[in-house]
């Protein structure tokens, strides 16, 4: 397949999908004509998942089902790989501090040595998102606390159900 810029990749682990990274994704639609929900199938950096990889798609698949031009599968190669495979020119990737930056420096230039083709697009998170992370949500939701404004309604409760106390 041939690239195109207009076709990008918004990798993530999504366990689970959180209100943080649907503004990404809803932004990034507005900038691509094609974006591809690339749920990690097996993550490496953070080991073990809450959800398999089935369920973190479906979570995906129904959040992002008013977004026309977005599809959600599961991947399980380089993400410069499967966005060559896709026919994607771009990964975008959602930054909240320094932090994420520090990380997603690297990661940049490991891909671009992978693939110097396939440029990574960064996105600022929206303030009222900065502060959501997956692993922030399921902490809260381990100890019963408010996640309904993080994460759409269906992950809360399924968080609910599955971690709490």
């Amino acid at each position: 397949m041939n690239p195109d810029n207009r076709i990008a990749i918004c990798p993530g682990s999504y366990d689970p999908v959180t209100n943080g990274h649907l503004d990404i994704i809803s932004r990034a639609s507005m900038m691509f004509d094609k974006v591809v929900v690339a749920v990690v199938n097996l993550p490496v950096r953070k080991g073990d998942t809450l959800f398999t990889a089935e369920e973190r798609v479906g979570f995906a698949e129904r959040a992002t089902a008013s977004l026309g031009n977005v599809h959600v599968e599961t991947f399980s190669i380089l993400v410069v790989e499967f966005a060559r495979q896709r026919g994607a020119r771009a990964i975008v990737k959602g930054l909240r501090a320094i932090s994420d930056f520090e990380y997603e420096l690297e990661m940049n230039q490991l891909n671009r040595r992978q693939a110097p083709d396939v440029e990574s697009v960064y996105l600022m998170a929206s303030p009222e998102y900065s502060f959501i992370r997956s692993s922030g949500v399921k902490e809260l939701a381990t100890f019963g606390g408010v996640i309904e404004d993080m994460v759409p309604d269906e992950v809360a409760v399924a968080l609910k159900e599955r971690l709490s106390r």
